[in-house]
């Protein structure tokens, strides 16, 4: 029997790093809305690299996929 629930695919690479910088991460928002959101413990999670923050590909689309909202009322 087929499923007719949406699979979510990931839209960013899983196995690279992502800094706050990079222009993929816009889609998250300014880089100070990102700072504000790990003060906060909000957001996607994120790893220290030294003095750095980067977040994981993995991580960054579990997030996305977490935020999903179906107007339908049908479970994510």
């Amino acid at each position: 029997m087929a499923s007719n629930r949406l699979q979510f695919k990931g839209i960013l690479d899983d196995d690279r790093i992502f800094f706050p910088e990079d222009p993929e991460m816009r889609i998250f928002g300014s880089i100070e809305k990102l700072a504000q959101w790990r003060h906060r413990n909000r957001g996607p999670a994120y790893i220290r690299i030294g003095r750095r923050i980067g977040y994981h590909g993995t991580d960054l689309n579990s997030y996305l996929s977490a935020q999903r909202t179906d107007p339908n009322g049908e479970a994510a």
